[in-house]
């Protein structure tokens, strides 16, 4: 790594030169050292934004007790969010964010975030607690140093709450299949006029387009050149763009971080041929054709409380179109167990509505799974799944 230069770019109000490569800790692999490599690497050849919430299980702590053994913390940005869904009193504001700065071993957060908004009621509802003066506060004692929030919701709904108030940067959701989604490329412009930072997160749709991109996209990218991975496709469709400072991207393995390290250097903005370009239209087609749920496997679904397993029926649904049916049911088959006595398949829905207003996505989930149970579970499996139930009784 060390003949690769780290590609930065400035944030607009604060100055900051942040690295064009987010660490997203939202899926830290389950290996404590591992956990540790990665962080200690990542700094090593260049990383210093680290994006990670009070929501993300275990997330903080092995961040902070990461930077804090290796004495990384003042060489790093930090990202973290308040869970303001949950915040019922101003008190609870102030005891979220001082668990968080607990957790992380730290006594600021360089980049504060309002953690998965979506409308500018929810950001009223907050001001009626007093975040604003809470905010202040904070700032002037240099315990948060920019303010932002993360959106996820619908796109006529972005601009409103970007000029609510006088934040210093925006994370969006945003990809190639993405464009005209929540906040999208008219969002990405708006950040831009507004003078602030954007960051990207679910740069590959959770996966879907890096090593579950359907076969037909693929092969279009390969038309182009075929010795660059799918992720690599994604990365460098945000980097070409010059309105973008930092794209988050969830690695688990010392192999995703070199890739995408040798990524970043080699994609400044206005890189892309046009070849590339027309490519990633013809692969968009493709994936459309295939990805019936819009669904990225982010679990804030989860749990349900009658114990359906949401990411896995969808994800069943979406790789019994993309990758055949029968890997479908395989997929199906694993993730639900139908056949036990947890089983957390579709059936199990009563469309009680709680997950519905928890999904980025905004996926109307009940009606989704209602399709997934038709679809995976037509009369000869229903007869199959009841034959077998009985046997093990």
């Amino acid at each position: 790594m060390a003949s690769l230069e780290m590609q930065y770019r400035i944030d607009p109000k604060s100055g900051n030169r942040l690295s064009a490569l987010g660490f997203g800790c939202m899926r830290l692999p389950g290996n404590a050292e591992l956990r540790e490599k990665l962080i200690v690497s990542a700094v090593a050849d260049g990383v210093n934004y680290f994006d990670t919430a009070y929501m993300y299980p275990g997330s903080e702590n092995s961040l902070g007790g990461a930077l804090k053994k290796n004495n990384l913390r003042e060489k790093v940005f930090i990202a973290d969010k308040l869970p303001h869904f949950r915040c019922k009193n101003a008190g609870d504001v102030e005891k979220f964010f001082a668990e968080s700065l607990k957790r992380l071993q730290t006594d600021y957060i360089d980049y504060y975030l309002i953690h998965n908004i979506g409308s500018l009621e929810a950001w009223e509802r907050l001001s009626e607690l007093g975040i604003k003066e809470w905010v202040t506060a904070k700032k002037a004692r240099g315990a948060i140093r920019e303010i932002g929030f993360s959106f996820h919701g619908k796109s006529v709904d972005f601009k409103p709450l970007l000029e609510a108030y006088d934040w210093d940067f925006c994370q969006i959701q945003y990809n190639y299949m993405n464009e005209n989604f929540q906040a999208g490329t008219a969002g990405l412009k708006l950040i831009r006029e507004h003078g602030m930072a954007a960051i990207i997160m679910e740069p590959l749709l959770g996966g879907k387009l890096a090593q579950k991109l359907p076969r037909p996209a693929k092969a279009q990218f390969d038309r182009v050149t075929p010795d660059r991975t799918p992720a690599a496709w994604g990365f460098k469709w945000l980097w070409d763009k010059p309105e973008v400072t930092v794209v988050l991207s969830g690695m688990n393995s010392m192999e995703q971080l070199s890739e995408n390290i040798k990524t970043v250097c080699g994609t400044p903005a206005g890189s892309l041929t046009e070849d590339e370009r027309a490519a990633y239209g013809k692969a968009e087609g493709a994936i459309s054709a295939v990805y019936k749920i819009p669904c990225t496997g982010c679990n804030y679904c989860m749990p349900c409380p009658h114990g359906v397993n949401i990411p896995g029926c969808f994800t069943a649904y979406n790789m019994s179109y993309a990758m055949g049916f029968s890997a479908g049911m395989q997929i199906y088959f694993n993730s639900t167990a139908v056949l036990g006595p947890t089983a957390s398949g579709p059936g199990k829905c009563t469309r009680c509505g709680v997950c519905l207003s928890k999904c980025p996505q905004g996926i109307r989930i009940p009606d989704r799974l209602s399709e997934v149970r038709k679809h995976l579970e037509p009369l000869p499996v229903k007869a199959v799944i009841a034959i077998v139930k009985k046997i093990m009784r």
